[in-house]
């Protein structure tokens, strides 16, 4: 059994959630299947997952997958961590092939990146965005890291018309100082639809710039997954004070509590 890092319970009477990491070949296929489920059977990504329906690439074997499940042991979110050690192994960050990443050099102390990043349709609440924070709340500070990073994406089903009003609304509040930029390879080109009256940033990129993360410069086009990738920038130092507290545990046993449980 995996150690189990953090739980949630969205209220009395919901099943709770629990975060672990996939420690054996059958649980990384989960999450793998899990991410092509989502972003090429939801999102329509140009994933070429087999016969089996599976998202993988060379990261993987490098990463730590953070999961979720319920109370029925149903996985229903994930996420996988590089840290700068296993980076070096593979090569560098996934980032790298969407932005051109010498500022991450430049930070002092330990980084760490955060992708593929997903949440089964039926579970898209806040107890399991929570659970999941939570877990990498719970790795980061074990683990000494300084910075986490990661891209926040948008999807782009309308054209582009709702990501451009989010990311104004990005650009207007939380953007990081000017030495702490990266370049997109392939910027998102702009669009004459009109925007929508009213847009909702996206759970994990709220999720961000709620702990204190900023946006570190224009939004990638990924044409294969139709998104808008936003790279976003946490130094662990900056998290909202009330946000630590949720996510690192210091609240009342109704909420989300971070906990750790051996094997």
């Amino acid at each position: 059994m995996s150690q189990i890092i953090a739980s949630a319970a969205e209220s009395k009477t919901e099943a709770r959630f629990t975060a672990s990491f996939a420690t054996t070949p059958q649980a990384i296929l989960e999450t793998q299947k899990l991410r092509y489920q989502i972003f090429a059977g939801e999102l329509g990504a140009q994933i070429d997952g087999g016969a089996d329906g599976v998202d993988r690439d060379e990261y993987d074997a490098h990463c730590q997958h953070l999961i979720v499940r319920d109370a029925d042991g149903k996985l229903v979110a994930c996420t996988r961590i590089l840290t700068d050690e296993a980076a070096a192994r593979a090569g560098g960050f996934y980032s790298s092939g969407e932005f051109e990443l010498s500022m991450i050099d430049s930070l002092p102390g330990r980084v760490m990146e955060v992708g593929r990043t997903c949440v089964h349709a039926d579970y898209r609440s806040g107890a399991v965005i929570a659970t999941l924070w939570q877990g990498l709340a719970a790795f980061f500070t074990r683990n000494g890291y300084d910075y986490l990073f990661g891209c926040a994406s948008i999807g782009l089903e309308d054209g582009g018309a709702q990501a451009h009003a989010i990311l104004r609304q990005v650009q207007a509040k939380y953007m990081a100082p000017s030495y702490q930029r990266v370049r997109p390879y392939h910027s998102l080109p702009a669009s004459d639809i009109a925007p929508p009256d009213k847009v909702r940033m996206p759970p994990l990129l709220k999720a961000y710039v709620s702990l204190g993360a900023k946006a570190c410069g224009d939004a990638y086009w990924d044409q294969d997954f139709n998104c808008a990738d936003v790279f976003m920038l946490l130094n662990v130092s900056d998290i909202c004070p009330r946000y630590a507290r949720h996510f690192l545990g210091i609240q009342p046993a109704t909420s989300a509590t971070v906990v750790r449980v051996q094997a």
